[in-house]
């Protein structure tokens, strides 16, 4: 049994977007977690670690959300062993309240691939292999217009920097740009359609990876 961890945000926790904002979240099996788990078949534990407003490395001191980096520790060595983790943060961090540029998420998206490389959690108390994901560009803003305020542009250059900290790094890269975009009807949620075209693809990567 091969075990996959994801670890992410609001898009790897499944939130529906809608206008005006409210709660909701897609069935387990419409998740892109859920999707892989189908598309990959048995063999494969597929470990959903999604959190509504996670950012990498940055603590959130208005919704009071922990950063992706101080649970990281903790969630690798509560599911170890882990043969890969799928790390797909940053979306959050876009958030005109930290003002850091595409440059410094891509580093900080890098911290989190360097101490899943040290964690040891790996089969045997190896390391874990890592796939980064370039989260998607930011849609058509409506109500999160202020909040993710000069966003968009800063989200278009994500991929290109995911993709220099993974070569850097030695770690597998994919740009979810080259098959879904965030909904424009709140502008950074993921629309049912795009967690499955997501979801496929990566089990696509996944299978190369493994």
């Amino acid at each position: 049994m091969k075990t996959i961890l994801c670890y992410g945000d609001s898009n790897t926790w499944g939130w529906v977007p809608v206008s005006p904002i409210g709660p909701g979240r897609y069935a387990k099996q419409e998740r892109w977690p859920g999707v892989l788990r189908q598309e990959l078949g048995d063999g494969f534990d597929i470990i959903e670690e999604g959190l509504n407003g996670r950012t990498t490395v940055w603590y959130d001191p208005v919704e009071e959300i922990m950063s992706g980096k101080a649970y990281l520790m903790p969630c690798l060595t509560s599911h170890m062993p882990i043969d890969l983790v799928i790390l797909m943060l940053g979306t959050n961090d876009l958030k005109q309240r930290f003002s850091v540029p595409a440059f410094d998420i891509a580093e900080a998206a890098g911290l989190l691939v360097r101490m899943v490389q040290k964690s040891e959690v790996g089969p045997d108390f190896g390391t874990p292999q890592v796939l980064l994901l370039a989260p998607p560009p930011l849609g058509k803003l409506t109500e999160l217009d202020e909040m993710f305020a000069g966003g968009a542009e800063k989200s278009k250059l994500l991929g290109q920097h995911y993709q220099r900290v993974a070569d850097l790094l030695g770690c597998s890269f994919f740009n979810t740009a080259d098959v879904i975009l965030a909904s424009d009807i709140d502008g950074v949620h993921l629309e049912a359609d795009a967690h499955l075209k997501l979801g496929k693809r990566l089990a696509e990567v996944v299978g190369d990876i493994l």
